[in-house]
């Protein structure tokens, strides 16, 4: 007998080695890209083309305080955790798919009393015939049984393996959502982080005007003291310092917001974090596009929306193992006896083994239901994932053309400042040599003041557009990191 279930077992694997999985094998489907992409033109990005294959992309803006700020976005970012969390869970999804491959077995030690009624007869009866009155009493006895079974899914249509492989298929998915997740909050940090030191150099911009604006005031009012400036003029002045310290005072509340945005990107109570102040930095690393091409394999969405297509697609596969019977293995091994000292015996042995095939007759349309959704899933997840590659290109063209233009017109910003200041100098000592009047002072300060803000705000638009390139590159991520181990 052990023979013949050791040659059925061997039949069943060997039999198991050649069947194919049922459903359709993964192939990506094709993405027809352009060759270049249409915004780039002749930008001249600044670094060189492997800046993005080290990994920490915001090192290339060389700034110690933005590079201890996104060291903790992995430790301490709640989102970035949540992802992890995630990923771990579909791991653990994947070995409870393997685990299909393997038998079923278990042990067992029980213990069973029983009763049972037994009939008896009165003294002197004949033949077993009663003469007299009958009774019954209650014969009890114990009964242990030991033994192991085994039950073993015999993955002959590829079921296990197909849902295997759309486990594992998920899990690569959830890695590069983590990917997503960790990109999504160290470009949101160092977009906060510019805007903040964008702030602090507004401080310092509106700080040295409301300096010299004072100084124009005592101007004024000496003027006026001497009869040679109107008490109009120190008016005039007065209200002009106080509508900028108005801005000086402002401008404290969107750094706030932004400081206590850094906090909790890092896991840190608002309450608890603060940022010193310190100037922008005047120049803009910007890094290469490449081709789009290679954007398909650098992109962590792009991946998970790839992944998310594969796992469908071995869905079907899933489905359409319910149009074949499944056959099991099994087996046990046992051991019964009334009594516990005599159990393990060759003559208390009971044992089987055998296979079983089941083959469901009717289910009313059921599994050709599940074949065609699993079918349209799949269809609706290569919808996705080209919308996610369009979107993909759309956001790396329009940060090309975002840095390409800004950079041009800080250029000219940066020559209407100096042009204002000059002008602003001009007018101020036209004014002390009587020469005009304050209100072409104060037109002149105004106009400084504008240009000076609208140069900080295109120098912080371009470090922003900078960090948003990046990330829509892929930071320093690409396609192979993407794991279910």
């Amino acid at each position: 007998m052990r023979k013949i279930a050791l040659a059925l077992g061997v039949g069943i694997a060997a039999a198991l080695g050649s069947a194919c999985a049922v459903g359709p094998d993964y192939h990506r489907p094709q993405f027809d890209t352009a060759a270049n992409y249409k915004e780039a033109g002749d930008w001249k990005p600044s670094e060189p083309n492997d800046v993005l294959t080290r990994g920490a992309w915001w090192k290339i803006f060389n700034d110690p305080v933005l590079d201890d700020l996104e060291a903790q976005i992995d430790i301490s970012n709640q989102n970035v955790k949540a992802a992890e969390a995630a990923f771990e869970q579909s791991r653990a999804l994947v070995a409870q798919a393997r685990a299909g491959f393997w038998p079923t077995i278990a042990a067992n030690l029980g213990m069973q009393r029983q009763g049972q009624p037994v009939v008896t007869t009165s003294a002197g009866a004949a033949a077993g015939v009663p003469t007299g009155g009958t009774g019954t009493s209650t014969h009890t006895q114990n009964t242990y049984t030991a033994g192991v079974s085994a039950n073993w899914d015999i993955d002959i249509w590829g079921r296990i393996r197909r849902n295997t492989e759309s486990n594992v298929a998920s899990a690569q998915a959830s890695s590069a959502a983590l990917a997503a997740a960790r990109l999504s909050a160290q470009a949101e940090l160092a977009t906060d982080y510019f805007e903040l030191r964008a702030q602090d150099q507004l401080q310092k911009l509106l700080d040295d005007t409301v300096e010299a604006e004072t100084q124009s005031l005592h101007i004024t009012e000496s003027r006026y003291k001497f009869g040679v400036a109107a008490r109009a003029d120190v008016v005039t002045a007065e209200t002009q310092l106080l509508s900028s310290q108005a801005q000086q005072v402002n401008a404290k509340i969107q750094r706030a917001i932004l400081e206590h945005a850094v906090a909790v990107l890092i896991g840190r109570q608002p309450a608890e974090y603060s940022v010193a102040p310190a100037l922008m930095r005047s120049d803009v690393p910007t890094v290469p596009a490449g081709v789009p091409s290679t954007l398909l394999e650098r992109r962590p969405d792009v991946a998970e929306a790839e992944r998310k297509m594969a796992a469908a697609n071995a869905q079907i596969g899933v489905a359409k193992a319910g149009y074949f019977p499944d056959l099991t293995l099994t087996g046990q091994d046992q051991y019964s006896s009334t009594t516990f000292s005599h159990l393990i015996r060759n003559s208390n042995r009971i044992w089987a083994v055998g296979p079983a095939l089941a083959q469901t007759v009717f289910d009313g349309g059921l599994v050709r239901a599940q074949v065609r959704g699993a079918r349209a899933g799949y269809e609706g997840t290569v919808d996705s994932y080209r919308q996610t590659v369009l979107a993909s290109f759309q956001q790396v063209e329009d940060e090309i053309v975002t840095l390409r233009v800004l950079e041009q017109e800080g250029a000219i910003e940066d020559e209407t400042v100096k042009k204002a200041r000059e002008a602003e100098t001009l007018t101020l000592n036209q004014y002390k040599a009587g020469t005009v009047p304050y209100s072409s002072v104060i037109t002149a300060q105004t106009t400084r003041l504008s240009a000076e803000e609208t140069a900080l705000q295109v120098l912080s638009s371009r470090l922003q557009a900078s960090v948003a390139l990046i990330e829509a590159l892929g930071g320093g991520w690409d396609s192979s990191m993407a794991s279910a181990k």
